[in-house]
């Protein structure tokens, strides 16, 4: 049974999987890696592995992760959604600033 999430992922999203599916197994091939060596290194059955290579979302992210770690790619995961390269939220943090910073008034004994 399909999760409906699946089902209702926009077009967006899975073109992006589907890249991300063939840069892990461009970088595979650069590497030199077997399919076998990935399922043993990534601790996946081929099945699984060979979605990964497809991009399916139905994968979780415990094995992109693994898969990404297996080739080099360590760093990627931490770099997806830094807050300090999410320009929609920094302009959201800059739009909230006060106009005005006035001095709290000191509270009398």
């Amino acid at each position: 049974m399909r999760s409906s999430v699946i089902d209702i992922l926009p077009p967006r999203v899975r073109r992006s999987l589907a890249k991300l599916g063939k840069d892990l197994k461009d970088a595979r091939r650069k590497r030199s890696l077997t399919v076998e060596m990935m399922v043993e290194r990534v601790g996946v059955s081929k099945a699984t592995y060979l979605k990964v290579e497809k991009g399916d979302p139905s994968v979780s992210m415990g094995v992109y992760a693994m898969t990404l770690f297996t080739l080099g790619f360590s760093n990627a995961l931490a770099e997806i959604a830094d807050s300090r390269s999410d320009d929609t939220g920094l302009l959201m943090d800059s739009s909230r600033l006060p106009q005005r910073v006035r001095p709290k008034k000191a509270k009398s004994l």
